[in-house]
């Protein structure tokens, strides 16, 4: 979920990574920093970056995609507890061979009735997984024999193979079928995973630490070290500071203003391929009470003339450096569908002059109202991102002089997370992990996702877009779904309801005692398993 290309190439530029004096070896731990605990460990659940990065080494998906992103049919995605598959003909069905060496971390095998139970349970509506929609063309899942899974398709679709093979990981039936959907967000299984991946969850102190221990018998061979542990800092100057200090090993994100510092301690930085992360401010076009229309954000010019009045460059310039660029909507730089021609251009004369017309009027304060409706709103942010803070300040100062009061609404990320979900804010600043597909834009704005566990938190709601964006996702010709998506991206954009700020050109930061490899732009964790490090820890 919860929450930034083709600008970059897709080589990985490490400076000084093999710094390493000792010999590698196997065994020992990787140290992780990070400023955030995550929420919940249980797959279809978990919306915190950290969540994900924890459940991605506990669970295994059927495939995973492979280093070049490709979403399109199945070249190039690697076998996971799928160790291969067949297509019928006519596409209507995949099959997948389930692995026999495969094991849940109880030693029962993984079978094919799991993927059956896992389809089915993300499916349904009482657990409200955000993972829902990519199963949406799943048909059924037939079980022709213990180690076979067949998914039938209600229609042919570009991604279909992503959708199913890659975002879902498979769950143990035999630990799970019995709790109610409902109930699984607060179970033991949540804050104690039982997986098949090539890590065994270990321990999680809230707030503190979660570990995970090497699966020494795993199927797909045991983790070139014994333990991963993510240290969990209350803020991102603790994470950094730790991983300075030499008491982590590795930093997810290096900002701008830490990089002399890496440098000055020797430690290795390493430049993402790309980016998947963006940030936004995402405006609620519905009141508190989803009653109606919001006061301010239900009506689309004065949403256009609030975009207007903000220097998206000069924010990106303030925040992030060059280690930024100006977002121009929900792909980034690096999938094929982006197009950098779009947006709504900074004009603080125009939007005055939309504001005047809308009548939103300007009181002795320099604020304006309309009636006795003022141009007022909150913008709720998470405490744990003091970039995102500091973006909320400058945000806040250009919309003073545009006329509008903006209250900044701090709060910490559950708690900012609980209130995204339920809708309860005015507008939220906040970062977003896409996935590599371009069709999961659907997932995030089309009317359908305005809905319990949906990511559609801003209730936008167009039949244009909704019409445009199924025809692009269904479309298999490569040009024609590139232009359909364009144009889908067009009409949100131009619908304001939310500002595309930024999106990430990402910086890692790693001690010289590991050996980090395959760091992908969607995860830089998928292959942790196979990092190494120079001497125990």
């Amino acid at each position: 979920m919860t929450l930034e290309r083709r600008l970059y190439s897709f080589t990985l530029s490490v400076i000084l990574l093999s710094a390493c004096s000792s010999e590698r070896r196997v065994g020992g731990s990787i140290v992780l920093s990070s400023a955030a605990d995550a929420d919940v460990l249980f797959p279809p659940l978990t919306i915190t970056l950290v969540g994900k990065q924890i459940t991605d080494q506990v669970f295994d998906n059927l495939a995973d995609v492979g280093a070049s992103l490709n979403t399109v049919g199945d070249a190039g995605f690697t076998p996971r507890l799928a160790d291969r598959w067949r297509w019928s003909p006519d596409s209507s069905f995949v099959s997948f061979h389930i692995n026999p060496d495969a094991k849940w971390h109880d030693g029962v095998p993984v079978g094919s009735s799991d993927v059956r139970f896992t389809f089915r349970l993300v499916k349904d509506t009482s657990l409200a997984s955000p993972l829902s929609s990519n199963l949406d063309n799943v048909d059924s899942v037939t079980t022709p024999d213990s180690l076979t899974a067949v998914v039938w398709f209600h229609q042919r679709m570009p991604d279909e193979f992503y959708k199913v093979a890659s975002p879902v990981v498979i769950l143990p039936e035999h630990l799970l079928s019995k709790t109610a959907p409902a109930a699984l967000h607060e179970s033991k299984f949540a804050r104690a995973p039982v997986g098949s991946g090539r890590f065994r969850f270990g321990s999680w102190e809230r707030a503190s630490r979660i570990v995970l221990q090497a699966d020494s018998t795993n199927y797909r061979g045991r983790p070139n070290v014994d333990r991963a542990i993510w240290l969990i800092a209350a803020d991102y100057n603790a994470a950094s500071l730790r991983f300075l200090n030499g008491d982590a090993d590795f930093l997810d994100v290096v900002r701008p203003e830490l990089i002399p510092q890496v440098k000055a301690k020797a430690k290795n930085l390493i430049f993402a391929p790309g980016s998947l992360d963006y940030g936004y401010v995402a405006f609620n076009l519905r009141n508190a009470a989803n009653t109606g229309p919001n006061q301010v954000f239900g009506e689309r010019e004065t949403r256009r003339a609030l975009v207007m009045s903000v220097d998206r460059s000069a924010i990106v310039r303030n925040a992030f450096d060059a280690l930024g660029l100006v977002s121009h909507g929900p792909a980034t730089r690096i999938l094929a569908t982006s197009d950098t021609t779009l947006g709504i251009s900074f004009d603080t004369a125009a939007a005055a002059r939309s504001l005047d017309s809308l009548g939103w009027r300007r009181g002795p304060d320099g604020f304006r109202s309309r009636g006795k409706t003022p141009l007022a709103f909150s913008l709720m942010v998470p405490t744990s991102s003091a970039t995102r803070m500091k973006i909320a300040v400058l945000l806040q100062d250009q919309w003073k002089k545009a006329g509008a009061n903006v209250r900044l609404d701090a709060i910490e990320l559950n708690s900012f997370g609980a209130r995204m979900e339920d809708r309860k804010f005015d507008a939220l600043l906040n970062g977003w992990h896409i996935d590599p597909t371009p069709s999961s834009v659907r997932e995030e704005w089309a009317s359908s996702e305005i809905k319990k566990g949906g990511y559609n938190e801003t209730s936008y709601r167009s039949p244009s877009f909704d019409a445009v964006i199924d025809s692009a996702v269904k479309e298999m010709n490569p040009t024609r779904s590139v232009e359909l998506y364009r144009r889908a991206y067009r009409i949100l954009i131009d619908d304001a309801p939310a500002i595309w700020l930024y999106e990430l050109r990402t910086v890692h930061g790693a001690s010289k005692r590991i050996q980090p490899v395959g760091i992908r732009p969607d995860a830089w964790w998928a292959d942790l398993a196979d990092w190494t490090v120079a001497d125990s820890k």
